[in-house]
């Protein structure tokens, strides 16, 4: 099956921020990130090395900024309660074992939480953390999360596979992974990670019907109040994106207020060549500055 395209034109706003006066008061807002390997140099597009990896936490803490779980987050976010003014997150994909031997030491060397999605058919596979490696981390106190039983491309339909039946093969992937969590940790997660952080309109339905609060993406974002709490962004981290000078833009980035006018599906192809209507305030961000940018390199026009 040929791959989709997945939109993510509202990554205009990285372009868009940068204009913005410094008298803008924003809300409450979480810049998030996710690394997946640590210090293994066979994988550099998703590997950040150990140096790199302190270098982005020295400059937390260098900058004071306030470093919570994704639960956190999300609690404080439904409740209503403020985030802190500098507030910065670190989540994991996968479950690698390098998260281990060399991600969670710095960070219990920095004093800083984190937030592990695991795929559950994976684990205890070779470079992959077992459920005892789980179970202890659980216990120091990483947040772990649900990334799917099997870390499929759930948007893919198998051939010949009708919509019934995909829906009937996710809620079967999304049940088997929280039974195992529950049988080996006690406990079922509350948040999701999109495996490839790919997401469509009859996917989130599914992930809130299977009842987790929130579900996150790997579209770059910064997540603040009024999004949608089954498709919150966060910025990727690895090879090149893993140097501290692109760690520091992304820390300091504030999300830009937009108001959809209608909220269409994000998956693109030939038949549905979508138009994404927006409003924002132009006393926040010169719209000549605006720039829009579709996964997959597809032309994207930006019209006013």
């Amino acid at each position: 099956m040929s791959r989709k395209l997945f939109l993510t034109c509202l990554s205009f706003v990285l372009v868009a921020l940068l204009l913005m006066p410094a008298e803008v008061v924003f809300a409450s807002e979480a810049n998030v990130f996710v690394y997946h390997r640590f210090n293994d140099s066979r994988y550099p597009s998703t590997n950040i090395t150990t140096e790199a990896f302190k270098d982005h936490l020295e400059t937390l803490k260098v900058e004071h900024f306030t470093v919570l779980t994704l639960g956190e987050v999300v609690d404080r976010m439904r409740s209503g309660e403020s985030l802190p003014q500098r507030c910065a997150v670190i989540s994991v994909d996968d479950g690698y074992l390098s998260f281990l031997t060399d991600g969670w030491p710095l960070l219990k060397q920095y004093g800083y939480p984190a937030t592990l999605f695991v795929s559950t058919d994976t684990v205890g596979g070779s470079d992959f953390l077992d459920w005892q490696d789980l179970l202890m981390l659980q216990n120091e106190g990483v947040e772990i999360g649900n990334h799917s039983a099997s870390h499929a491309y759930l948007l893919d339909r198998i051939p010949s596979e009708s919509e019934s039946e995909w829906r009937a093969r996710v809620v079967e992937d999304l049940g088997r992974s929280q039974g195992q969590f529950k049988k080996h940790l006690s406990t079922s997660p509350r948040l999701f990670a999109y495996p490839y952080g790919e997401f469509s309109k009859e996917l989130t339905g599914l992930i809130r019907e299977a009842g987790f609060v929130a579900a996150f993406g790997q579209q770059s974002g910064v997540i603040t109040d009024g999004q949608d709490m089954h498709t919150l962004p966060r910025f990727p981290v690895g090879g090149a994106y893993s140097a501290v000078s692109e760690f520091r833009s992304r820390l300091f980035m504030k999300s830009l207020p937009v108001q959809l006018e209608d909220h269409q599906d994000t998956v693109i192809n030939k038949e549905n060549p979508p138009t994404l209507k927006f409003y924002l305030n132009n006393k926040i961000v010169d719209e000549r500055t605006l720039k829009c940018f579709v996964q997959g390199g597809a032309g994207c026009l930006l019209e006013k």
